[in-house]
């Protein structure tokens, strides 16, 4: 008995020895916590005092009267920019989820642009002439980062969590939250824009609209279409110059011989240069034919005559654009979309827009059920989810809102699945509830 009554007075005493340095524990971080509100308070008690001492009234009349004095060119040269939205836009994507990431991604999906009237006093007056454009650059704001902050390196999501510089992407979050993208002009109404294959969401500032010409926008127009240059060999005289003159082979170089010949009569030597010009009629001649199967990767009777008819200029260095190997092959593959046969019948309850012959959920911008399957198809194989949803959260459910449509689906193994499609409007009355 009294070894045991020992072990226990043993244990006793480590027990109130550690109740002892809890204690102490407590009592110095109770000091610290005291000791940083003080602290704290005095830092509160200084910043009152020097923003008590500022006029702000004097300073904003010192800033505005900056300003005015300012001439518009010289606050351009100092890098002062002042914009103004012309319009904000009307999409079929209410928010960043499951919004394309890139305008061709959707081909269905719509939005509406009416210009303010605020910027022009006629605002139609300002679209005179865009309906002759099939499609147009829309230069934007991304309102919906959330932060203004960005960083020099991003996570591209068709990287799989690899780093790039930011300028190397096309990353919303950037020191100038500037967007730029590509859509489709379907029509020009009035004051109002009306536009497809568009990647941006509801509610989004247009800073700009700017109308599309492959000529100068696209690499290849560029060098199909240019002048020739002066530098460029057998720009005289072409095959497909001659072509376009329904000229066959042997008039070809006859002509080419009578033009020789017309030289050499020119230079009053017409005997000794016969022979060297007829060489030189049949090397071009062979060459220019070699050249253009060189060129032609594909053969004459699968070329299309409109392409045939048109010859690609020399500038002294071929014309041609490059883009990063990850744009092409991404390391994050396709999706295969499908769709339950609930999520089908729900869809299916869908009116297309514009349509009144009875009563339902309805769609503002698609116009039938095979746009909204497209639009759908069209999100979600190219995987929307980002970096950490697609490694972190595999075992939850995805949510994106298209149209007046809310889609409910989950990703598995190289393929995601549409398990509900509800209508917004009923979405919101069962949250409201």
């Amino acid at each position: 008995m009294s070894h045991q009554s020992d072990t226990c007075q043993e244990k006793l005493q480590k027990l109130n020895q550690q109740v002892s340095v809890m204690r102490k524990e407590i009592k110095n971080l109770r000091e610290t916590l005291d000791s940083a509100t003080r602290a704290h308070r005095k830092h509160i008690v200084s910043l009152q005092s020097t923003v008590s001492n500022i006029d702000l009234k004097e300073l904003c009349k010192a800033h505005t009267q900056t300003n005015i004095s300012a001439s518009p060119v010289s606050a351009l040269e100092q890098g002062v920019i002042q914009t103004v939205p012309i319009g904000y836009l009307s999409s079929c994507f209410s928010a960043k989820n499951g919004t394309p990431r890139q305008p061709t991604i959707c081909g269905p999906s719509r939005a509406e642009l009416r210009i303010e009237h605020r910027v022009f006093n006629n605002p139609e007056h300002a679209l005179v002439g865009l309906e002759q454009y099939s499609h147009v650059w829309i230069i934007f704001v991304f309102h919906k980062n959330g932060h203004l902050s960005a960083k020099a390196k991003v996570k591209p999501p068709r990287l799989n969590g690899k780093k790039v510089g930011v300028y190397s992407t096309r990353s919303p979050h950037r020191p100038n939250a500037l967007g730029l993208t590509l859509a489709k002009l379907d029509k020009v109404q009035g004051d109002t824009v009306y536009l497809s294959d568009i990647d941006m969401i509801d509610g989004t500032p247009v800073l700009d609209i700017k109308p599309y010409i492959p000529d100068y926008d696209s690499i290849h127009s560029r060098a199909e279409t240019g002048g020739q240059n002066e530098d460029c060999p057998h720009t005289e005289l072409t095959d497909v110059e001659l072509e376009n003159e329904d000229i066959t082979t042997d008039t070809k170089r006859q002509k080419l011989e009578c033009d020789h010949l017309v030289d050499g009569a020119n230079n009053n030597d017409p005997f000794t240069h016969l022979q060297s010009a007829l060489e030189d009629v049949k090397a071009y001649v062979s060459q220019s034919d070699i050249s253009l199967q060189e060129k032609n990767k594909v053969p004459n009777s699968e070329k299309n005559p409109s392409e045939s008819s048109l010859e690609r200029p020399c500038y002294g260095e071929e014309a041609y654009s490059t883009i990063a190997s990850w744009i092409r092959d991404p390391p994050v593959s396709s999706l295969e979309v499908r769709f339950t046969t609930h999520a089908e019948k729900e869809l299916a309850q869908f009116l297309p827009a514009g349509c009144n012959e009875r009563e339902g959920p309805k769609f503002k911008f698609l116009r039938s059920t095979e746009e909204a399957i497209a639009a759908i198809r069209g999100v979600l194989s190219a995987d929307p989810r980002s970096v950490y949803r697609r490694g972190r959260c595999t075992d939850k459910l995805f949510y994106f809102t298209l149209d007046t449509a809310d889609v409910t689906c989950w990703f598995g193994q190289n393929f995601a699945e549409v398990l509900q499609i509800r209508p917004v409007q009923q979405l919101t009355e069962v949250a409201k509830d």
